[in-house]
């Protein structure tokens, strides 16, 4: 899978960086939410807890996908922009599972 990242936009209103970015993979299933997380966190070098992948269109038949992405400043602007299910989705099983233990 390899990541290309086409526009970075600064949105200083909301404490966020959009990035669209095509995701190519080539005779493979389409990537889950997590698997581009992590390609972009190491591609961007920021911490995985500020990014927040919000779409990934696949275009029929091609192997590739359309994406966008959100890297906020801080964790608390965040917490209070995004919904609950896109935080959701875009945590690790491992983690939202001991998160709900502890409450």
């Amino acid at each position: 899978m390899d990541i290309n990242i086409n526009k970075k936009i600064e949105n200083p209103l909301l404490n966020r960086t959009e990035i669209h970015f095509d995701c190519i993979y080539q005779g493979e299933a389409t990537p889950k939410v997590l698997d581009v997380k992590n390609r972009l966190v190491a591609l961007l070098d920021v911490d995985k807890n500020l990014l927040v992948v919000s779409r990934i269109k696949p275009s029929y038949g091609e192997g590739k996908a359309d994406g966008y992405a959100k890297l906020y400043d801080s964790e608390e602007s965040l917490a209070k922009v995004e919904k609950e299910h896109v935080i959701t989705k875009n945590t690790e099983k491992k983690e939202a599972e001991e998160e709900e233990a502890e409450e």
